[in-house]
């Protein structure tokens, strides 16, 4: 059973029906029917992402992203941060005012700076670990580059390894760039040499990742999640119960 009712999601988001709907199949399909788990969504900021949010990219995926997080957790909320150089934000977006709510979160936000991944982990980090929970907890971490410090977001993707936290890395844009190696090599890093369970997926949505269908992108951002909460579980990393 969802989190979220199919009736409770038609009288608060009805825009994201469809997307609700997608998503279950998803879930299904990947075995984490019923699962509950909390999601965050991370949110590159650089000054190259702003053509995704011109032309809706980056609502979409909020929009998604909710109807995702409708299954897995209760409260029709989920924690985002804005990210680039430093944290631009951390808010969060809900299925009762979802439409146009990027927008209004980026009029606030000052300039668009570099692409800095760790600051924007240390962030989810310390607010699952404020929030008391023990489930486990779905990140997905959008960007459309490589980061300008490479060691420091390894070492908080292996730091972060004895957490609950499954980071699932979305690329925006030309999926041949080089910019998007060191996502492939953070994805591959080694167990357990490095980090106790594989903590990590990524795949790229493209130059449009509005044209990505809602199913596929639904299993490319479960996709590895079961296998994670597998290997979490059996290394005591997400408790018995959770």
């Amino acid at each position: 059973m969802s989190a979220i009712s199919l009736r409770k999601v038609e009288e608060t988001a009805p825009a994201l029906v469809s997307l609700y709907k997608s998503a279950g199949v998803s879930l299904t399909k990947h075995g984490l029917d019923g699962l509950r788990a909390a999601v965050y969504l991370v949110i590159d900021y650089s000054g190259s992402m702003k053509p995704y949010y011109q032309d809706g990219s980056v609502q979409a995926l909020a929009d998604r992203v909710l109807g995702l997080s409708a299954h897995l957790d209760d409260d029709g909320r989920v924690p985002v941060v804005f990210f680039s150089t430093d944290v631009d934000a951390e808010t969060e977006i809900a299925l009762a005012d979802h439409q146009g709510r990027i927008e209004r979160i980026v009029a606030g936000l000052g300039h668009m700076g570099k692409t800095s991944y760790h600051l924007a982990m240390d962030a989810v980090i310390d607010h699952y670990l404020d929030s008391g929970s023990r489930a486990p907890a779905l990140v997905i971490f959008q960007t459309d580059g490589g980061p300008i410090n490479k060691l420091a977001a390894e070492r908080y993707l292996c730091k972060a390894a004895r957490l609950p936290l499954f980071w699932q890395f979305i690329g925006f844009g030309d999926p041949n760039s080089k910019q998007f190696d060191y996502l492939r090599k953070l994805d591959e890093l080694a167990v357990p040499q490095k980090r106790c369970v594989d903590n990590a997926g990524f795949f790229h949505a493209g130059r449009n990742p509005r044209k990505v269908s809602d199913r596929e992108l639904y299993d490319r951002m479960v996709g590895e999640f079961p296998k994670w909460l597998v290997a979490a579980r059996a290394q005591g990393i997400i408790p018995a119960g959770a």
